[in-house]
């Protein structure tokens, strides 16, 4: 291996690509910025591969400066930005453009989300990609895809959850249309993204050549929604705002305790809803006819939730989720940050596991996102410093340390 494929070193000794790790024999330039694109990168880096961030000289992934901060150190960035090498690069230079294009014709993918016709601009589109290296793979996530009236619009996963219906199904029946308070469809873009670059890479495998994967983050916030247009079309049938009920079954809702906690009650199965109005003393609506189905029990929601969240408000919450438990009944406390990181169910998986930084020492932060037998992922670094890996990734092109200090005199990297 070439020394673009070491892993960086900061003081502690950090892992190298083991020969568990899957996808260990994948270059991917990451050129995008908050959040989907990035965070896309970040989980192909997880399981391997060697993922080289590219920022602007003087204008860094935003994303170091989104939250809350330590000693001047963004927390975000520590996570999106782990196992990246972080380069700097101005694109919309001439020099910037061929070092990007020596860069791309020894990589497999390239994620990217400029606005439509940006990267074209910049003489970096998939005609001159693909010419560098046919076998590329280029992502493109943007908020509505390459082409349609929409798609020069600036696109945020906030609009994405406004348009595919989410915000419209989210919140109380007489309250307003509710937004996450974080990325969640930046998030699913990201996970939806990742899967269609292996779906592509594993396309190349047959024919040999790269392709586009042009995602729009207002898709695949359609899929996570279900069979809402399959409903539309043959019902005429719009989902309303319900709050925490839902019109499929019933008790389901969020209850406080006797303590002033709250729990979460899901009955999807017959069996299931059975139990807890055993549990809860309420037996005699087993014999209701409504209570034989989940729309049924929907559609007496009111009732339900009088007797589960009755019981539940003269109990504890360990209490209640002891009980549950012990009736086979599906209970979950809800939690906030400070439950997840003591909760012994997530530390007996290390979801939330320590990661040695060389700015902030050991930092805590979610695990990669899925458990392998045999080829398991690893984070092998926090997020870098900006610019942090120039001139190892440079000189790993051949680039002479007076072609890169002509570079940077040039403002072309920092």
């Amino acid at each position: 291996m070439n020394d673009m494929h070491e892993a960086p070193s900061h003081g502690a000794e950090i892992p190298s690509h083991g020969v568990g790790a899957p996808l260990r024999d994948l270059r991917v330039l990451d050129l995008a910025t908050l959040f989907a694109g990035p965070l896309a990168a970040t989980m192909l880096g997880d399981f391997g591969a060697e993922v080289i961030k590219v920022e602007h000289p003087h204008k860094p992934d935003p994303s170091r400066g989104h939250g809350p901060s330590k000693d001047g150190v963004g927390l975000w960035w520590k996570l999106l930005g782990r196992n990246k090498r972080t380069v700097t690069l101005d694109l919309s230079s001439p020099q910037g453009r061929e070092v990007l294009l020596r860069l791309a014709a020894d990589a497999d993918v390239v994620i990217e989300n400029f606005r439509p016709g940006t990267l074209e601009r910049w003489g970096l589109g998939w005609d001159a990609l693909s010419e560098a290296n046919p076998r590329l793979v280029l992502a493109r996530v943007t908020g509505f895809g390459q082409r349609g009236p929409y798609a020069q619009r600036p696109g945020f996963g906030t609009l994405a959850e406004a348009m595919s219906g989410f915000a419209a199904v989210t919140g109380e029946p007489d309250g307003p249309p509710t937004l996450p308070p974080f990325g969640l469809a930046d998030s699913i873009a990201a996970l939806s993204t990742a899967y269609a670059v292996m779906t592509a890479l594993a396309g190349r495998a047959h024919t040999g050549r790269g392709q586009v994967v042009d995602m729009a983050i207002i898709e695949p916030m359609l899929t996570v929604l279900g069979p809402q247009p399959l409903w539309y079309d043959q019902l005429g049938y719009v989902q309303p705002r319900t709050g925490n009920r839902s019109a499929n079954n019933a008790p389901r809702n969020t209850y406080r305790t006797a303590d002033g906690r709250w729990v979460a009650v899901s009955t999807s199965a017959q069996s299931v809803a059975e139990r807890v109005l055993r549990l809860v003393g309420r037996p005699e609506f087993l014999d209701e006819p409504w209570f034989a189905t989940g729309a049924g029990r929907a559609e007496h929601a009111a009732e339900l939730d009088e007797a589960v969240g009755g019981w539940i408000a003269r109990h504890t919450r360990d209490e209640v989720v002891s009980a549950f438990e012990d009736a086979q009944a599906a209970v979950a406390p809800v939690y906030d940050v400070r439950d997840v990181m003591a909760d012994p169910q997530y530390r007996a998986l290390d979801s939330i596991t320590s990661v040695e930084d060389d700015e902030l020492g050991p930092v805590k932060m979610q695990n990669v996102l899925f458990r392998l037998s045999e080829t398991p992922g690893a984070i092998r670094w926090a997020g870098r410093r900006h610019g942090a890996d120039t001139d190892a990734v440079l000189g790993g092109l051949g680039l002479s340390e007076e072609e890169i200090a002509a570079l940077r005199e040039a403002g072309v990297v920092r």
